[in-house]
């Protein structure tokens, strides 16, 4: 498995150090084939992971835009965990599905900061204001919950 894919893993909390240790094989990866085109790229490393466990550390990356992109995956997905601990099913579901939206938000930024394609950077546009919306109404359906 290259560094690349298990950093990603490892910062998504799609594979966990113990599942590493134990030899576990790497989830499928569901993608177009572009996606995965540099998946093994030598310019990113996993960084310190000697605090071990599933922490939700972004692997360092060969360039700001790179950096930005995961930054906000990994601040996501360390908060989703977190929402999910909610009691109710629904609730839990809807505090993941906040920063599920903001890792949207954050990588769209990423985009219109970093990028260069126009339909990408309408994209982005389109995604932070429709995830934004969404938010608000989560977070309104959750000040009705008891």
């Amino acid at each position: 498995m290259s560094k690349t894919v298990l950093a990603t893993l490892l910062a998504l909390g799609t594979l966990t150090s113990g599942a590493l240790a134990a030899g576990s094989a790497t989830p499928p990866v569901d993608l177009p084939a572009i996606c995965l085109a540099n998946a093994g790229h030598a310019g990113m490393s996993m960084g310190d992971t000697s605090m071990g466990g599933n922490m939700a550390m972004a692997p360092m990356a060969a360039d700001q835009a790179h950096g930005d992109l995961m930054a906000g995956m990994a601040q996501m997905n360390a908060d989703m965990m977190v929402g999910a601990t909610a009691a109710d099913p629904d609730v839990a579901f809807v505090c993941s599905m906040i920063p599920h939206h903001r890792g949207a938000i954050a990588m769209a930024k990423a985009e219109l900061a970093n990028g260069d394609d126009a339909w990408a950077k309408s994209l982005a546009e389109q995604i932070i204001a429709a995830q934004e919306k969404e938010i608000a109404d989560m977070t309104a359906w959750l000040a009705t919950q008891k």
